[in-house]
């Protein structure tokens, strides 16, 4: 199990195929990579994306060793950035490995939701002319965690 909190991108490419690499007794690897992406109403300049080391770290490991135990993974990675990202950059990465597609999905979707709507992670977008918005919570978002 693998959990990363870095301000630096990362290669999406080399990562799964380095993931799929050590785990290739795994019948099923699923990846997902979340891309910045413009504002509601458009217009984004850059996100940014605050948190606190220790607390989202421990966060995120305890999320996903929930997964692991939960869908019987033989890995899992979660990669999320964090500090100024400008529209169309990678802001997090899931991994999911397992013996069975089913499992590999779902815990994938689960650390996807979780990383969504519940991560200690507080993002502002700055907008063309220099205004700012903090990024709200979505009923959607707990809507799609609440189902786990």
């Amino acid at each position: 199990m693998q959990v990363s909190v870095q301000e630096e991108g990362f290669e999406f490419g080399a990562r799964a195929e380095a993931f799929a690499k050590v785990n290739n007794a795994m019948g099923a690897i699923v990846t997902f990579t979340g891309i910045v992406r413009d504002a509601d109403q458009g217009g984004l300049v850059a996100m940014e994306i605050e948190h606190y080391p220790g607390m989202t770290l421990k966060a995120l490991t305890e999320i996903t060793q929930t997964a692991m135990d939960r869908w019987s993974l033989g890995d899992a990675l979660v990669i999320h950035r964090y500090g100024r990202l400008a529209p169309g950059e990678q802001i997090m990465m899931v991994a999911t490995a397992s013996r069975h597609r089913k499992d590999a999905f779902e815990a994938a979707e689960y650390l996807m939701d979780y990383l969504k709507s519940r991560a200690p992670f507080w993002k502002k977008e700055i907008l063309d002319g220099g205004t700012t918005e903090w990024v709200a919570a979505k009923d959607s978002d707990e809507d799609a965690l609440d189902r786990w």
